[in-house]
C-alpha cells in the first residue's frame, strides 16, 4: 500500500525464507544474529555499511522485485582465536540435581558466581539487556524450577502469565551469562558466547530440562513456551 502512493520501501530481513515468501519490492537480506539487522552495536562504520547497501537498492531500475544478499558476515560472527572464558565456573557435575530444590540451590549458586562479572559488564558497556522478566536474579531460580516437576507458580508479575514468565526469565538468565562472559578480555564472537553457554554452564543444562520438561506437559502455556522459545534451535542437543 505504500508503494501504491509512491513511497519507495526497502526491507531488511534476518530470515531470508521470509523475505522469499513476501517478495517486497527491494529486500536486503542479512546473514547476521537475530536481533541484530544492522549488525553490531557500537560499530557505527559497519551499521554505516549495511544501511548503504539497503538504501542502494533504491537506485536499481531492476525488479519488480529485489531480493539482494549482505556479502559480508557481522564481525562477532568470527571466532577470536584463542579466546577463553575469564568468568571461572566450577566444572558441570556428572549428574545433574534431580529435584526443584536440588535445581534452585545449584542454579543460584552459579547465578551468584556470575554476579559480579555481570555487574562488571556493565560498568564496562555501560548497558544491560537483563530485565525483562522484572524479577532479581536471586528469584529467577525459586521461580523457574517448580516447571521441571509440572508445577506452574503464580506469576507476580502484572501483565504476564505464569508461561510468558518463565520466558522472559529464561532471557534474562541468557543475557546475564552472555554478558557476564564479555566483561573482560577479547570479546568472544557469539557462537563461542553461546558454545560455552549451553555446554559449559548449569544454566544452559537447566534451560534444556525445562525444554524437555515442557514437552510433555499438559499445561499449554509451559507446552508451547518452554518447547519453543527457552532454547535456540542449534543447541536442543549439547555440542
Amino acid at each position: 500500500m505504500i508503494e501504491t502512493r509512491g513511497v519507495a520501501t526497502v526491507v531488511i530481513g534476518l530470515v531470508r525464507p521470509h523475505l522469499e515468501i513476501t517478495k517486497s519490492p527491494r529486500s536486503l537480506w542479512v546473514p547476521f544474529p537475530l536481533g541484530r539487522p544492522l549488525g553490531e552495536p557500537e560499530d557505527p562504520a559497519f551499521q554505516r555499511r549495511v544501511l548503504s547497501a539497503a538504501l542502494g537498492l533504491l537506485e536499481r531500475r531492476d525488479g519488480p522485485v529485489l531480493l539482494i544478499d549482505f556479502p559480508d558476515d557481522a564481525p562477532s560472527m568470527t571466532d577470536t582465536p584463542g579466546w577463553a572464558p575469564r568468568l571461572d565456573l566450577p566444572a558441570l557435575p556428572s549428574s545433574l540435581p534431580d529435584d526443584v530444590a536440588g535445581w534452585v540451590a545449584a542454579l543460584s549458586a552459579e547465578l551468584k558466581l556470575a554476579h559480579p562479572h555481570w555487574e562488571a559488564a556493565q560498568r564496562r558497556f555501560a548497558r544491560t539487556t537483563v530485565g525483562l522478566s522484572q524479577l532479581p536474579p536471586e528469584r529467577w531460580a525459586p521461580y523457574a524450577a517448580p516447571f521441571l516437576a509440572g508445577e506452574i507458580p503464580a506469576s507476580s508479575v502484572e501483565g504476564l502469565s505464569p508461561a510468558l514468565l518463565l520466558r522472559v526469565v529464561a532471557d534474562d538468565i541468557k543475557a546475564l551469562y552472555g554478558e557476564a562472559v564479555q566483561a573482560a578480555g577479547p570479546q568472544p564472537s557469539s557462537a563461542q558466547v553461546n558454545f560455552w553457554f549451553w555446554n559449559r554452564t548449569l544454566a544452559g543444562q537447566f534451560l534444556r530440562a525445562l525444554r524437555i520438561a515442557a514437552l510433555t506437559s499438559p499445561h499449554n502455556g509451559f507446552n508451547t513456551v518452554g518447547s519453543r522459545f527457552i532454547v535456540p534451535a542449534p543447541w536442543v542437543a549439547p555440542a
